[in-house]
């Protein structure tokens, strides 16, 4: 009798706890219930495999325009975007005090003329009488002395004539001098190309004693442009000149220009510690679309796959709360190298497929292995509270 009274207070006991926990284990239930996944379908399509720069646009060859001497900037014949040919005028600097120069040494080598013309006649007149000096004392009419003096008086008038001669040099040089600077006060073009840049204004006073001062930037051609990019060392090596060459400008959002790969230079640039190589793309700019100073986001094609399966690099980030990933199923993938994990959701249940992978594009992944099937819906997100499902309960 006392057994059969404790099993009846033992079942009333289990019917009163079930009662009692009957709320908790229908909230956890519907919290269980509300669960939401975010998916994505496993699609079939291309892919490539790409090693990203930045560079900058410019012109193949792009030309600073300075001026040789200092003036006042009397007339400017280009401006921005003007089409100059080699030999153009381009600027003319105030000449007045370049023509006075040349006039003060036109007078110099003057001067210098008329000295060397009266040394060469003091010295033929210093010859002769030295010669007359001779023959006297050779027949006992004058001294030694006299003879010595007319000798060195020849010989001083030759040294004047070298004298007067290095003058003339000396002023023919400055002419020369005068005559090239009033020629640098007449500036040109020296290529045929697009005036892009213009430094000056007329009226304003140049100044070139330390270095020339830059008045024009010319690029050569506009329709063949270059783009410079800064390539990390670690993907340098998977550059070629065969590979396919991509780029972007945010001039124009959504469309790309290709390029060719033209150079990878071997000077190193460093910076903090990070080494990167100047690779150089050639452009064809025919509609001349692009500027010069535009940055553009270069894509170096070197491997690409056509109509193979693809998963967004999202799914792999995807880390389950522990309660999901303790009673998920979990379905091993094949393939020996490149295996990461992915949650497949197949009849509203998750499960853990393991992957190999091929390239990737920095937004979705190659799907190498037959672990999944084109329209698997992957796993991105979860929303709700599954962990309430395995707190222990506490009854008091």
């Amino acid at each position: 009798m006392v057994t059969m009274g404790k099993k009846k207070k033992a079942l009333l006991f289990a019917v009163v706890l079930l009662i009692c926990a009957w709320p908790l284990m229908r909230s956890l239930g519907e919290a269980n219930e509300e669960l939401r996944f975010t998916t994505a379908v496993v699609q079939r399509g291309p892919i490539a495999a790409r090693v990203t720069a930045t560079g900058m646009l410019s012109a193949k060859v792009t030309v600073q325009v300075g001026s040789q001497v200092s003036g006042r900037i009397a007339e400017l014949h280009a401006d921005f975007n003007s089409v100059v040919k080699k030999g153009q005028v381009l600027v003319r600097l105030d000449p007045q005090l370049f023509e006075a120069s040349v006039e003060q040494a036109e007078a110099n080598l003057q001067a210098a003329t008329g000295g060397l013309a009266r040394a060469r006649a003091e010295a033929e007149a210093a010859e002769r009488q030295a010669h007359r000096a001779a023959n006297l004392f050779e027949r006992h009419l004058i001294a030694q002395a006299d003879l010595d003096s007319a000798q060195a008086n020849a010989a001083a008038q030759k040294a004047a004539v070298v004298v007067a001669e290095g003058a003339l040099a000396q002023a023919r040089a400055a002419l020369r001098h005068a005559q090239v600077n009033l020629a640098y006060t007449v500036i040109t073009s020296p290529i045929n190309g697009v005036v892009i840049s213009r430094a000056v204004d007329v009226g304003q006073t140049v100044a070139a004693s330390l270095q020339a001062p830059t008045l024009f930037s010319i690029a050569e051609d506009l329709k063949k442009m270059q783009v410079h990019t800064s390539v990390a060392e670690s993907d340098i090596g998977k550059l070629n000149k065969t590979m396919p060459v991509v780029f972007g400008v945010d001039a124009y959002p959504g469309e790309s220009f290709v390029g060719e790969l033209a150079q990878i230079r071997n000077d190193p640039q460093i910076n903090q510690n990070v080494v990167t190589y100047d690779a150089v793309l050639n452009v064809d700019n025919s509609d001349l679309r692009l500027k010069p100073g535009m940055t553009a986001n270069v894509n170096f094609i070197y491997h690409q796959r056509q109509n193979v399966l693809l998963v967004p690099n999202a799914a792999f980030r995807f880390r389950p709360p522990e309660a999901i990933e303790k009673t998920a199923a979990t379905a091993p993938g094949k393939g020996p190298q490149f295996r990461r994990a992915l949650w497949v959701l197949k009849g509203g249940r998750p499960e853990a497929i393991v992957v190999e992978t091929g390239i990737t594009d920095g937004a979705r992944t190659e799907i190498a292995s037959d672990a999944l099937q084109e329209g698997d819906e992957l796993i991105l997100d979860v929303a709700g509270e599954p962990a309430k499902a395995s707190r222990p309960l506490r009854m008091f």
